[in-house]
């Protein structure tokens, strides 16, 4: 295809103002900040419904140079399509940003749909694709069409994403004809995107990526008259993230050479691009070498080099500057770079100089540490380098404790001493180690009595120490009411300490609702991170904290009254309406799967290895009060540099446990004949001949008033009923990667290390996780069987992009955790991987998941809400339980 040619083919895309892309045009930047899965910030202003900031995020990519603005709503807690319309119609009323076009981005094609009636002008849709074959494919190009917009097509189809120049080009040639012969789509409105794949991977099948793309979207731009070509930048740079030397030298060479050979527009991070002619020649030759493919060795060249390259692509040469300060200095410098390398030699220089070594931990250290608190504080340091930090103080004051005991006078004047316990019944303690380790670099005495910690113990605990302020944390729903009874046992004590309250499931207004009118002698506060910890308790302690209290008070009494009235106005309807209501699915014999096996099957020490793929690394940022999703958080301009270190330091220790095997995996599923009863019980029966029930699964239904042809589902509606004669199946799975670690998390803790026993455990949660994932992936494909074609990169498992769900007991869909108790014994768990229930029903090893496999396509994720009591006795009939008692199992959810 000619130049000349080509310009008669003129892509036209427009806001308030027009976008012209002809051959000559440079290349074109997308802003994709509006994007929910890009920015953290985004999706929680969306969130909470603060769209005038949001649309201030727009702005901000327009005044930035975006020339197309790319909007996202995926998200499993937004309603897409409401937030999609409402955001649409607010940016066509800001004429500053609706200049520039849309490009409306979304996996989920109804979504798609409402926002193509919502812009104005000519916009992009992102995307369509072959995945789901031709038919699915040309009815969505049609509208596109219908609609007047462009489109972006995705290099994928039925057999998955294409990862070869052949690939590439065949399902990008087989879509332009669908496209131009078939849909009669305009040629210049199409825009491929031929995948960017990362290079450098230390896999030789991956070394040709780069060179693939380039190829490929010279072939497009020559045989494929009119189409363009876009992609994602960084995905090429991701094998060395955490250095961005080399990852601005791939971005600005990548470009290069793809511009070159027809790329027009495309995601790039402007702050990760270095300018071309000025990237050191001796690092361009490398990357290129990398990117083009021209020896065999580059790969290993470029990462030796990269090994010794900092920041600003120089060699990097070890820089001891800061050993020049005076003694003082060092110890701070230390401290805050979480270096121990030096911290005892300069604690020994430092006692010499001090007449007793008490005074070297309350002068020096803790001004070091003074330095981290009030960088923490401000939000220039963040939550791992603090621990890190902690990890360096206990190192020096456990230098200095035989001769502070030597000279027997007594110890480090505290801020205050602490009590935190996980509650009974609970064995996570994640957040509150973090919590721990924050408070105690900020001089406070740390009294930490672990997890499973019966309510009379902490009482007694606290009046022994003497302590100023009691912590509790708990992970799992029934936590909570663990906390109501420390609270009542505290007031009846006649205790006046304050109580701090914390964990994934408390919140202020549960907080304010049922635990602190409990205890109306001391002051209970919810902490909603570790970041809050230490201006609370410092208010709580310090000569303002009557203040507080009454500051304290007169907040939640609020919380409490519009609690009240929120109540007052949720409108409920009666079980036996709900009932009425449920949802009605035409069952066919087509939609019912029979599995491959039926029974229980156990999985031994199954290879961390294949689980490691699977891991979903943005709820691991979350752990260590990161925010932003996975890879782009790498890259974020505020936590983006502490990101990478924290994630450097992850695959350092995931390797070591692969290869010392330090953990230990283990899974056991089961898949059963099962019948629904037509409304909440499900019936797991002995065999296949259904003549005897083995198990009965109690579901909760919703009871919120639904608005018309909207119905009140219950997990068992997704289970054919028995009058259907239709022979149906449920799953069930209990997994575990967390079996060993108390060895190594406590050789840490002997070390002093918090950081790397914070670290252990979080990886352990993501294995486990993981291993959920790809059981249930194993589950679909073959031992079920019900989706043995399904093709899915590991960013769509954790969207969920799946037929079938797997909800878990304690969960929106299901927070009965009693349901435990059945599935264990379905699933002989405890005998079979070692995986136990504690009398609160949370798992231990605290690294395990446990849940349901349901496979009927109707099957969805959704949240119950609040019920009434009229269901929590026909609940506690069903399963033959008082009503007082599986009240206080469903207390969370009871209105």
């Amino acid at each position: 295809m000619t130049k000349k040619k080509m310009k008669n083919y003129t892509l036209k895309l427009s806001g308030l103002e027009p976008l012209i892309v002809t051959p000559e045009t440079n290349f074109v930047n997308i802003g994709e900040r509006t994007n929910v899965t890009g920015s953290r910030k985004f999706l929680r202003l969306i969130k909470e419904e603060r769209f005038d900031e949001a649309l201030d995020v727009a702005r901000d990519q327009v005044e930035g140079g975006a020339q197309i603005l790319d909007v996202n709503m995926d998200e499993g807690m937004l309603d897409g399509k409401e937030a999609m319309v409402k955001f649409l119609n607010l940016i066509a009323s800001e004429p500053d940003i609706a200049r520039i076009p849309v490009m409306i981005d979304s996996s989920k094609w109804d979504i798609i749909e409402a926002g193509l009636k919502c812009i104005q002008g000519k916009g992009v849709v992102n995307s369509i694709s072959l995945k789901e074959g031709e038919a699915k494919f040309i009815e969505q190009a049609k509208k596109v069409k219908m609609y007047g917009a462009a489109t972006i097509v995705m290099a994928f189809d039925e057999d998955g994403q294409a990862d070869t120049y052949e690939r590439r080009i065949e399902i990008c040639k087989r879509s332009y004809d669908i496209l131009v012969d078939v849909v009669k789509f305009p040629p210049q409105d199409i825009i491929f995107d031929p995948n960017i794949f990362p290079v450098a991977t230390g896999i030789p099948e991956h070394n040709n990526y780069a060179v693939d793309f380039f190829n490929a979207t010279k072939w497009i731009k020559e045989n494929l008259p009119g189409a363009r070509v876009s992609g994602g930048v960084s995905n090429v740079s991701f094998s060395f993230r955490g250095n961005n030397a080399v990852r601005e030298a791939m971005h600005s060479a990548f470009l290069y050479h793809a511009i070159k050979n027809g790329m027009d527009m495309g995601i790039v991070n402007p702050t990760m691009l270095e300018i071309y002619d000025e990237i050191p020649k001796e690092l361009l030759d490398k990357v290129e070498d990398v990117l083009l493919n021209r020896n065999d060795n580059a790969t290993e060249v470029l990462l030796e080099y990269a090994d010794n390259v900092k920041g600003d692509g120089k060699k990097k040469e070890r820089d001891l500057y800061w050993r020049e300060q005076d003694v003082k200095g060092r110890i701070t410098h230390s401290l805050v770079k979480g270096l121990t390398e030096f911290i005892e030699e300069d604690t020994e220089e430092c006692r010499l100089l001090y007449p007793e070594p008490i005074q070297v931990i309350e002068g020096p250290l803790m001004d070091g540490m003074n330095v981290v608190g009030d960088l923490f504080g401000s939000g220039k340091m963040f939550l791992p380098q603090v621990v890190k930090s902690a990890r360096v103080m206990k190192q020096a004051v456990a230098y200095l404790n035989p001769f502070i005991e030597a000279a027997k006078n007594g110890d480090v004047q505290a801020n205050g001493k602490v009590l935190m316990a996980t509650v009974k019944g609970d064995v996570h303690d994640i957040g509150k180690n973090i919590v721990g380790v924050v408070l105690g670099c900020n001089n406070y005495d740390i009294v930490d009595m672990g997890v499973m910690v019966p309510t009379q113990d902490i009482i007694k605990k606290a009046i022994e120490e003497n302590v100023d302020v009691i912590g509790l944390s708990g992970l799992i729903t029934p936590s909570l009411d663990e906390m109501v009874d420390v609270a009542t046992e505290m007031e009846k004590a006649g205790l006046n300490i304050p109580l701090l309250i914390g964990g994934a499931t408390t919140s202020r207004v549960h907080t304010a609702v049922k635990i602190e009118e409990n205890y109306k002698s001391g002051q209970t506060i919810h902490v909603l991170d570790a970041s809050r910890s230490v201006t609370v308790v410092e208010k709580l302690l310090g000569k303002t904290s009557e203040e507080f209290v009454t500051e304290i008070k007169s907040e939640y009494e609020r919380v409490r009254e519009n609690h009240a009235k929120k109540k007052t106005e949720k409108r409920l309807v009666a079980y036996d309406m709900a009932l009425e209501n449920k949802l009605k699915i035409d069952w066919k014999a087509k939609d019912i799967y029979k599995p491959n096996f039926i029974g229980n099957k156990t999985f031994d020490n199954f290879p961390l290895s294949e689980l490691i793929p699977f891991i979903d690394w943005t709820p691991f940022f979350q752990t260590w009060q990161l925010a932003g999703r996975f890879p782009r958080i790498l890259e974020d301009e505020v936590v983006g540099e502490q990101a990478t270190s924290l994630f450097a330091d992850a695959q350092e220790m995931l390797a070591k446990i692969e290869k010392e095997k330090w953990l230990t995996a283990k899974a056991v599923i089961g898949i059963w004949p099962a019948n629904s009863n037509g409304k909440d019980n499900v019936f797991a029966y002995k065999d296949d001949s259904r003549n005897e029930v083995a198990d009965t699964f109690y579901s909760l239904r919703q009871q919120t008033q639904k608005a018309k042809d909207l119905p009140n589902l219950s997990l068992a509606d997704f289970i054919a009923p028995a009058e259907t004669g239709l022979q149906d199946y449920l799953g069930g799975f209990v997994v575990t990667a967390g079996l060993g670690i108390e060895k190594y998390v406590q050789e840490y803790k002997d070390n002093l290390d918090d950081y790397n026993s914070i670290l252990l455990k979080a990886l352990a949660d993501r294995l486990a996780e993981a291993f959920a994932e790809l059981m249930h992936k194993k589950v679909r494909e073959e031992f079920w069987g019900y989706a043995p074609n399904e093709r899915l990169d590991n960013e769509e498992l954790i969207k969920e992009k799946y037929q079938g769900i797997r909800p878990a007991p304690g969960y929106p869909a299901c927070p009965d955790h009693t349901e435990k108790i059945t599935l264990f014994k379905k699933l002989n768990a405890t005998e079979e991987i070692g995986v136990e229930l504690t009398e609160s029903m949370a798992m231990f090893p605290a690294a395990s998941v446990s849940g349901f496999y349901y496979a009927h396509p109707q099957s969805k994720y959704f949240g119950l809400g609040k019920i009434e009591m009229d269901q929590v006795k026909s609940i506690a009939e069903r399963k033959g339980m008082e009503v007082d008692r599986m009240k206080r199992w469903l207390n969370p959810v009871v209105n």
